[in-house]
């Protein structure tokens, strides 16, 4: 059993959020564990050439800006990047599945080809949702996370766990050790916060939705993929303690004094 105290539960802060025990301490998020344990060296070509998109397509406006300011705007154009795309991930799962629950939602115009894309989709398959957007815990690892959906699909005669990506760059395998870690969680939390009994699934998924069109991707996230990442929970761990194996610097005594 991990070291967190139940009942763990999520906090919404900024433009982000994190996992908290009953005593306040911080629970590692699924996500954040695969950000720290994973080596990701298509991340530097990425932040390149993000950075070098952002120059090109706001040369007149950077130019204007003091240098301090100039810096300033191009090391944060990457994160500015990241952040549109999480949140038009988040938004298009929250208007899809309004609109699939048959609720009229006003969809904003940069964002009704990604809906219409989805519930496209939801429509092909008959998705049926059965849990939507909802934390879970594994008290027995020692995480937390949240998951996109579980659902049933009729026409594969399957209750999938899946994970609803919007990135231009498509589905990456290490998703894989994503959905493990839900998949194989203790428990989720319920609409009152109230911890129930993790729900069986018969696979995994990723719903790839873009503009001109959805897809679905089945994902191998069984057993093998869960020890993995258990190990990438262990060099997640490291990596951020290996800062504490540095010891005090070590002076030298004194020189004795002469006769």
């Amino acid at each position: 059993m991990s070291e967190y105290t139940p009942p763990i539960r999520r906090k919404n802060h900024g433009k982000g959020h994190s996992y908290v025990d009953a005593h306040g301490v911080k629970v590692p998020g699924v996500t954040t564990i695969l950000s720290d344990g994973v080596p990701k060296p298509a991340l530097m070509n990425w932040a390149a050439r993000t950075t070098a998109e952002y120059a090109i397509d706001h040369w007149d406006d950077l130019a204007a800006l003091p240098t301090s300011a100039r810096l300033k705007e191009l090391n944060g154009a990457r994160f500015t990047d990241r952040d549109a795309a999480a949140r038009r991930g988040t938004e298009v799962h929250g208007l899809a599945e309004r609109v699939v629950d048959g609720e009229e939602v006003e969809v904003p115009e940069a964002l009704a080809g990604h809906v219409d894309a989805y519930v496209d989709l939801c429509d092909r398959f008959r998705l049926e949702p059965v849990l939507v957007e909802f934390v879970v815990v594994s008290h027995a690892y020692g995480w937390a996370g949240t998951c996109d959906l579980v659902a049933d699909f009729p026409t594969l005669g399957a209750r999938l766990l899946c994970d609803i990506k919007t990135s231009r760059s498509g589905v990456f395998g290490e998703t894989a050790w994503q959905l493990a870690g839900y998949r194989y969680a203790d428990a989720y939390l319920d609409k009152a916060g109230h911890e129930q009994p993790m729900i069986e699934v018969d696979g995994c998924a990723v719903i790839h939705v873009r503009a001109d069109g959805a897809d679905l991707y089945p994902m191998t996230a069984g057993p093998d993929q869960l020890r993995e990442f258990r190990y990438i929970q262990q060099v997640a761990r490291a990596c951020a303690n290996a800062r504490d194996y540095v010891g005090e610097v070590i002076v030298p005594p004194p020189l004795p004094l002469a006769g």
